[in-house]
């Protein structure tokens, strides 16, 4: 049986963790993109191109983690039409993003330089989820710098208007995790899977009209 097709977008130098009980499972390939070349992706250039650098129907799954910030807010529709126009009919998207509410209540309650959580780059202040990881930025990474926000309303909303059908939406430790499923996705199938991986989207769910 052919392996399945998971496409890692914004990819960076790291391993997916957070997806690796998928991609260790024998069932899937990893296809990275990033648009740094010097983290050795697959695909080379930006998410905005993704129509002209991947063909239509190609992918049974994108990963996108913290990259939809790095966009300008204008950018955002048009990119997530793209993950329908990449996607197979009966593959998903997962998403996730800072959430700016969740930031916001933190700044408001500990302070704009309290440490909210520690990553493997480091301690992550207010300033860090709002506008990008300051470190990096200082390096040069200029890309890595925050152009929009999301909460789960927002998030949920451009994942809808962009087309995708059914669009589950959860918050949790300063993250919005949203999974858009494409028309003919086995939902039954998708959500144990990601389950495995801590992702559970049971709770709150947004569906179009």
């Amino acid at each position: 049986m052919a392996k399945k097709k998971m496409l890692n977008a914004g990819a960076g130098s790291t391993v997916a963790k957070r997806i690796q009980p998928l991609l260790t499972s024998h069932e899937w390939d990893e296809v990275r993109l990033d648009v740094d070349g010097s983290v050795n992706p697959d695909i080379v250039g930006s998410i905005t191109d993704l129509a002209k650098l991947c063909r239509p129907a190609s992918f049974d799954a994108i990963w996108c983690s913290h990259l939809m910030e790095h966009l300008y807010a204008h950018e955002i529709h048009p990119t997530f039409v793209q993950f329908r126009e990449v996607l197979k009919p009966d593959g998903f998207a997962l998403i996730m993003s800072p959430d700016l509410e969740a930031v916001a209540q933190h700044m408001l309650t500990q302070g704009l330089g309290a440490v909210a959580y520690v990553s493997p780059a480091g301690p992550i202040r207010p300033l860090d989820m709002i506008y990008g990881h300051s470190g990096a930025i200082e390096q040069g990474r200029h890309h890595m710098a925050h152009k929009t926000g999301f909460s789960c309303d927002r998030m949920g909303n451009l994942l809808l208007s962009a087309g995708f059908p059914t669009v589950s939406v959860r918050s949790g430790n300063f993250e919005v995790c949203a999974l858009a499923l494409m028309p003919q996705a086995e939902e039954r199938r998708i959500r144990p899977q990601l389950e495995a991986c801590g992702f559970d989207f049971r709770e709150t769910e947004t569906a179009a009209p």
